[in-house]
């Protein structure tokens, strides 16, 4: 492929990507408004009747496939065996807003599993206040990771409960590392950057052989909300975007821009465009073509299935110094469950809101399956989980206090867009217009949240 073709190619591939994404929250936020116009009943228990006493058929629908989903279907199979009253029908492989799609259509959707950043500040209007049910069962808040307990909550609605967490760090490979002479993975940002350079060759026409990190925004798991982590940034002051005004983003972004440059970005593109798919046995980390990348927990699982001979380690993601952001913070998502307010079970639907989420034994075998974080502690402390080395840093990482996630808004996942438009455009460019392009992020995304606040 020619040096320009590539970086056409790449520049086609980001533009669909947020075509789409933008595509998507439109859509959650016209089913929202079919949702909320249909009304439905804000929930709670009728009465405090034993789960045994419970009869009927109720439908969970969720986003994962192949052997995810038999992960959650053997949680379902579970369940039905401890409640032979209740049946579950199980609808897989089915995205946020097809799920919204069906919500707002009648009571097909009962129980629902979500993305916690991108879909549930659109839903949480739509889904039943399940505080009632968890003070009926002695089921508190403080059961789940801070963080993640406070995600899944909304404007002051206990809209969902989180399931599973992803948690994001460094890999790095300890061959590489070891060939380079380096003996300890980065803290800083600014150590990252210099043992990226280090690590990174070139060929005999001056383009990139193997690159020590990739720094464009946009590869992979770079984004605003995952970087944001790591500058201990601020995003919102009384409840409007303050981006520009926080002097941590706009050093962030000058490391970002500066290493860039210092490879150059014409360079990376090219390279980027050459490389393998993120979630194909080609990614370019696990074929040695990268030696250190930010990903989450899962890339582990990947690993062992898809090159277990390759030596890598992980570790907390580097920190900007002076930013007083502490070394162990980390970026984290995931998902949730909660109930449709259209639902017509809503009783039995928590019955299985409650299994999933809060029963520690199913929490343990979810995440072990699913290779992600356990958001409930019980779950999280269980010697049953299964906890190998390079997985143990996540795990830590969910339970250190210090993750962070980016705010959980009526926009859902559109709330990062502008900033991440900005940044891609700004890290191309000469390095000018710095603070101008920040405060048109804030005004951008100001004027969204008012346009969905109205």
């Amino acid at each position: 492929m020619e040096r320009n073709d590539a970086i056409l190619l790449r520049s086609l591939e980001r533009v669909t990507m947020k075509l789409t994404k933008l595509a998507t929250v439109v859509s959650c936020v016209c089913v929202l408004a079919m949702l909320t116009a249909c009304g439905g009943t804000s929930g709670g228990p009728a009465s405090p009747a034993a789960s045994g006493d419970l009869t009927g058929t109720i439908q969970l629908w969720h986003h994962w496939s192949d052997r995810e989903a038999q992960d959650i279907q053997d949680a379902v199979t579970a369940f039905e065996a401890a409640h032979p009253g209740i049946n579950v029908t199980v609808h897989d492989n089915q995205d946020d807003t097809k799920i919204a799609q069906v919500a707002a259509s009648g009571s097909d959707v009962d129980v629902m599993m979500i993305s916690v950043n991108n879909t549930l500040g659109t839903m949480c209007k739509a889904m039943v206040d399940l505080q009632p049910y968890m003070t009926q069962d002695g089921i508190s808040a403080d059961d789940f990771q801070g963080m993640i307990a406070d995600a899944t909550a909304f404007d002051g609605k206990r809209c969902s409960l989180p399931t599973t967490t992803d948690v994001y760090g460094l890999y790095y490979n300890t061959d590489m590392f070891q060939k380079a002479g380096i003996t300890s993975p980065p803290q800083t940002l600014d150590e990252l950057e210099a043992d990226g350079l280090a690590l990174t060759t070139y060929n005999a026409d001056g383009s990139i052989d193997t690159l020590g990190f990739n720094p464009l925004i946009g590869f992979q798991e770079n984004y605003s909300g995952t970087f944001a982590a790591t500058a201990n940034v601020t995003w919102m002051t009384n409840g409007q975007s303050s981006i520009a005004s926080d002097p941590n983003w706009t050093a962030l972004f000058n490391w970002q821009k500066a290493y860039v440059d210092k490879i150059g970005y014409d360079k990376l593109e090219t390279f980027t465009a050459g490389l393998g798919d993120e979630w194909d046995a080609d990614n370019p980390f696990q074929t040695g073509k990268i030696a250190m990348v930010m990903d989450g927990e899962w890339r582990v699982a990947f690993i062992q299935d898809q090159v277990p001979d390759l030596n890598f380690a992980t570790a907390p993601f580097p920190v900007l110094s002076g930013t007083g952001a502490t070394y162990g913070a980390a970026f984290t998502d995931g998902a949730c469950i909660g109930i449709s307010s259209n639902s017509k079970h809503q009783d039995l639907a928590w019955q299985l809101v409650k299994w999933i989420a809060a029963d520690t034994d199913t929490a343990v075998t979810l995440a072990n399956g699913l290779k992600n974080i356990p958001s409930l502690k019980a779950a999280a402390d269980s010697p049953n989980l299964d906890v190998p080395e390079q997985y143990k840093t996540f795990v830590d990482a969910s339970k250190s206090g210090l993750v962070t996630t980016s705010p959980i808004t009526l926009l859902g996942g559109d709330y990062t867009t502008p900033l991440d438009n900005f940044w891609d455009t700004y890290q191309q460019s000469d390095g000018s217009g710095l603070a101008d392009g920040l405060a048109q992020a804030d005004q951008d995304i100001n004027n969204a949240l008012e346009l969905r606040s109205a």
